[in-house]
């Protein structure tokens, strides 16, 4: 099977209602990369002093760059039927859901939290 290693950096305002700044998805096959992508998201709204400071993201780098809804399309295709794996999976994934949420879109994957697993 399948798997999609996501990190996605948001303009910080917790899990509901955050917007995302980037996101870089990999699709892999055990240890074959078979897609990559990783994009600049214009979060529409203001990235505080101290997320810049934690992700060196700011709104200038943002933008210019595409809004969620141009990447939607892209982030349904290198997900599809694959396992949803990230470093704390319930904030990375509930942010992705909450942008899909916007959109009218009901995005669900099989997630696996690499936190949860190197407790294991």
């Amino acid at each position: 099977m399948d798997y999609v290693v996501v990190d996605i950096e948001t303009a910080g305002k917790g899990i509901k209602n955050n917007r995302i700044t980037e996101i870089c998805i990999v699709r892999m096959n055990e240890d074959k990369i078979l897609d990559k992508f990783v994009s600049l998201v214009n979060p529409q709204v203001r990235i505080p002093n101290f997320i810049t400071g934690l992700t060196g993201i700011d709104d200038d780098m943002v933008r210019t760059a595409p809004v969620f809804e141009e990447i939607a399309e892209k982030i349904v295709k290198i997900t599809e039927d694959a396992v949803f794996v990230a470093h704390n999976v319930t904030f990375d994934y509930s942010v992705l859901r909450s942008e899909f949420q916007h959109l009218g879109y009901n995005f669900n994957r099989k997630k696996l939290c690499t936190v949860r697993l190197a407790w294991k």
